[in-house]
Parts: structure tokens; C-alpha cells; sequence
């Protein structure tokens, strides 16, 4: 059977997904430990002591900046929060929990019935949330030519899970689901959301059935997708590997399958357990959890804005274009970055500095920093600086030109901007037309057969005589009041 990304998907058949999200929290120590959680770059089986290697007789205990992280992104995803939580045993029979168990939770998680909604193709949906819960991480196995190593030093970090209901009906919808996620998470500050180092994984359950039946057909689940587009990509795949399979009167069996990034298909991994298999059983070595009604509500009261908060704000009091409030919301650090810009600006004009500061950040800045391949966490060039570059703009200090040369040194050297154009020795701009107009008839003197492409119709021509104007001024003259004058000159010839 052979399935393309290219080609649509059966329109006959309905396709149903279910997402289980699971994001590393920035806890500084494990789930049940002390172990720091900072083993990053650190060698292997460093960050470990006998309770996440699962040494007989040792005593977990719950980190509780780990429950407040799962409550607030409960709280932040619309979820009820119990005030009875418990957690289970799941049985693990797999060689990266060396114990054979994982600590989870089951039948009464700390959250549960929430939503989130995404916006596709100009129209909002609602996805629900079933629950929040908290777990451990496992260790990582490193594969070689015929065995396996294990570092350890990730197990036991403590690891949120966020399993959604079967209501997302395209790739599309899926992946915009994971980014919206992705993006609460972040601002939360209760996960890096870093798909690629898989601190964010994505396990997707997808089945399909044919259009307007209300059974649900047999689910397969993927793994190892560790980007939005690879999650995209395997639903598409999945979604027609499994219609190609009933088309040809096959069944499709429950299963878990992983994701072929190279060959861009999924492949057989095992059956599918059921939950069952599992022997989820109450974990006797933890308490049962009982969380206040008081916690919750101070918890709630400290929840930090939300993209869609941020995004609304940008829209209504800074009159951003919903291109702008996306791109700034989507990117929090860059987003942070254009707050720190308005709020060190003292200016009367909140919405007109908004609106300079978003396009200088969002094409002068964002050029600069992807040709360093730096995040603007890292800018050399400071909020302070391009406040400071846009109070000269506003003052006539400099022109749009002579800027863009500022800029670009600043950030080559951290220096302000105000002693890059002392530096330079930059003049005052050109404001007066009159004394553009000796410069602007010796170009035309000297540059004859361009003024007659220009006054025989070839409109490009102006932009070299505009080019020989700022060339000769060193830019200090405004380009469209030089344009202005030029054009003014020119027809009095042609006239």
C-alpha cells in the first residue's frame, strides 16, 4: 500500500484523533527526589541516587512545586481540580523503569473536564481536556549494534500529562492543538516546551470511520513525534494507511506504531495494551493528596496572562494587526522583548510607539538575530537600545536609513544608538525641501539620459535618481521628500 502526504484524505471516511501531550516540568528536582533535574549536559547515570533508580526499600516523596505546576496548567486549560487525588502503580515492563512500575495516576488525577480551544480555518473549536495528571519520567535507553545502554539520570523527573478527548478531526486541527498548548505551557513558566530536546512528546490515537457513523473504529497509537510537522505528517499517514487497509477489507488492528521520520511512514512497534495490562493499583507508599479549596483559588489569582489574553491586549490597546499580535504572542520571549521596548519608551503616543517598535522588532531585529542564529533572549541589542534608536527617529535625529545603519552596528557592538550616530558623525536630517533643490538640479544636469528614460515613461527610473540624491547627501535627506521634489522637478521638464 503506498499513501503520500500530497494527496487529500478519503472524504468518505471521518477521521478521529486524540492527543496524550506530555511535558517535562521545570521542577529544580525529580518527582520523588532530590535528584537536581540539571543533567542536561551532564554524563551519564551523574543525577541519581537508590529512589528513581528504584532501589528495594526506598521512600518516594511528592514534590510539591510539581502538583502546583499541574494545577496551574489545570486551572489555565478550564479543568476541575478534586480535592481527593491519589497516586497509583502502573505496572512497566520495560527495562527504562528498572523497578517495573511507574508511578502515575489513574481514576482520580488532579484534574479533570477542562478544554481548550484552537482557531481553524477562521473558526474556533473546542477541544476537551479529559485530564491533567502527574507522573514520573523514565531513564533513556541509548541504542548500540546489538545492545542497549541506560543513562538514568532523566528518570524520575517529573512529568505532566495532558490527554485531551477524541475531538480533533484533521492533522491540521491536531497540530494546532499541540502548538497552543505548547504556547500556554510556555507561559505558564512550567515548561521549556522544547519538542526537539523531548522535554514536550506527543503520543497521538487515531482511528477512522465511515462519514456520519457514530461508532468509533479501532484505534492505533503513534510515538516518537518530536515536532509539530512530524505530528502532522504521521496523523495524515496514519489516517490513509488505515482507510487504504478497510478500502481493501482488512481490519485494522489495535496497536502501537512509531513514527519513520526519514521514510515519512509509521511502522509496527507492538499490540497495544489495554488498560488493564497495566494492573494500576494505589501506589501504598505515597499519601492520598488532598488539595484546598483556598490553594486552588491563590493558585488561580497568580496564573500569569495568557496567549489569548496577550494576543487580544496587542490587538485592542496597542492597535497591533492580527499578524503582529500572533507573532509577538507565539514567540513569548519576543513578546516580552516588545513590552520591555514600550515600557522603558516615555512617550505620550503609546499605540504609535507600539506600532514602530513592532516593525522594527519584527523585520530589523528578527533579521539580525536569525543571521546569528541567536534567540532574542541573547540580542546583544537591548530593549533599551531600540527604544533609544526610535526616540531619534521620533526627534528627527537621524532618517529611516541612517537607522537601519545604526541598528545594525548597535547590535554588532551593544552600544546605543545615540553613540553609534556621534560615532558616525551623523548630521541632522534634511527637513527643509529648499535646500534639497541645488542637489537635486545638479543630478538631473548630470544624469540626462536617466531623466529622459524617466520622462519617457519608464517610472523605475525615478528610484535611481533618488539613489544618487541620498548617495550625495549621505543620507541625511528623507527619501520621500526627496522623491517628492524630484518628481516635482521632472514634470515641470516635461511640461
Amino acid at each position: 500500500m503506498t499513501t503520500t502526504a500530497s494527496t487529500p484524505i478519503d472524504t468518505d471516511f471521518e477521521v478521529v484523533i486524540g492527543l496524550e501531550v506530555h511535558s517535562q516540568l521545570l521542577t529544580k528536582s525529580k518527582m520523588f527526589c532530590s535528584c537536581s533535574t540539571g543533567y542536561a549536559n551532564e554524563a551519564p547515570n551523574t543525577h541519581v541516587c537508590p529512589v528513581c533508580m528504584g532501589m528495594p526499600g526506598v521512600l518516594p516523596v511528592i514534590n510539591e512545586e510539581a502538583v502546583k505546576y499541574t494545577i496551574m496548567t489545570a486551572l489555565a486549560l478550564h479543568c476541575s481540580i478534586p480535592e481527593y487525588s491519589k497516586f497509583d502503580r502502573k505496572s512497566y515492563p520495560y527495562p527504562d523503569l528498572m523497578k517495573g512500575y511507574q508511578i502515575s495516576q489513574y481514576d482520580i488525577p488532579l484534574s479533570r473536564d477542562g478544554y481548550l480551544t484552537v482557531e481553524v480555518s477562521g473558526q474556533n473549536r473546542r477541544i476537551g481536556i479529559t485530564r491533567v495528571h502527574l507522573e514520573e519520567d523514565t531513564a533513556k535507553l541509548q541504542h548500540r549494534e546489538g545492545y542497549s545502554l541506560i543513562d538514568v539520570n532523566r528518570a524520575g523527573t517529573a512529568l505532566m500529562e495532558i490527554v485531551s478527548e477524541p475531538d480533533m478531526r484533521t492533522p491540521e486541527e491536531a497540530r494546532l492543538y499541540m502548538q497552543k498548548l505548547r504556547e500556554t505551557l510556555v507561559y505558564l513558566g512550567v515548561s521549556s516546551g522544547r519538542m526537539e530536546e523531548g522535554s514536550l512528546r506527543c503520543d497521538a490515537n487515531v482511528s477512522v470511520r465511515p462519514r456520519g457513523q457514530e461508532k468509533l473504529g479501532t484505534k492505533t497509537e503513534i510515538k516518537n513525534m518530536n515536532s509539530f510537522r512530524s505530528v502532522e505528517r504521521a496523523l495524515e499517514y496514519e489516517a490513509k494507511r488505515q482507510i487504504a487497509v478497510l478500502r481493501e477489507g482488512g481490519n485494522i488492528r489495535q496497536e502501537t506504531r512509531g513514527w519513520d521520520e526519514a521514510r515519512g511512514v509509521t511502522v509496527t512497534q507492538r499490540v497495544k495494551e489495554h488498560a488493564n495490562d497495566y494492573r494500576y493499583f494505589p501506589e501504598p507508599d505515597l499519601p492520598p493528596l488532598v488539595i484546598s479549596r483556598k490553594y486552588v483559588e491563590e493558585i488561580q489569582a497568580s496564573l500569569p496572562e495568557l496567549p489569548d489574553a496577550r494576543r487580544a491586549r496587542y490587538a485592542s490597546d496597542y492597535g497591533l494587526s492580527e499578524q503582529e499580535a500572533n507573532v509577538m504572542t507565539e514567540d513569548k520571549p519576543l513578546g516580552d522583548y516588545f513590552e520591555r521596548v514600550l515600557s522603558v519608551s516615555k512617550v505620550k503616543d503609546t499605540k504609535g510607539r507600539a506600532k514602530s517598535a513592532s516593525n522594527w522588532i519584527l523585520s530589523d531585529v528578527v533579521r539580525l538575530l536569525k543571521a546569528k542564529s541567536i534567540p532574542v533572549q541573547e540580542s546583544p541589542l537591548s530593549p533599551e537600545a531600540v527604544a533609544n534608536l526610535l526616540d531619534l527617529l521620533d526627534a528627527e535625529r537621524i532618517t529611516g536609513k541612517q537607522a537601519k545603519e545604526v541598528l545594525d552596528e548597535s547590535f554588532a557592538t551593544g552600544e546605543m544608538p545615540a553613540k553609534v550616530v556621534e560615532k558616525k558623525g551623523f548630521k541632522p536630517p534634511i527637513t527643509d525641501a529648499s535646500a534639497l533643490e541645488p542637489i537635486i538640479n545638479d543630478i538631473i544636469a548630470k544624469n540626462q539620459k536617466i531623466v529622459n528614460d524617466y520622462l519617457g515613461g519608464k517610472m523605475n527610473a525615478m528610484q535611481a535618481l533618488v539613489g544618487q540624491v541620498m548617495k550625495q547627501t549621505r543620507g541625511q535627506a528623507k527619501a520621500d521628500m526627496v522623491q517628492s521634489v524630484l518628481k516635482a522637478k521632472l514634470e515641470s521638464l516635461q511640461g
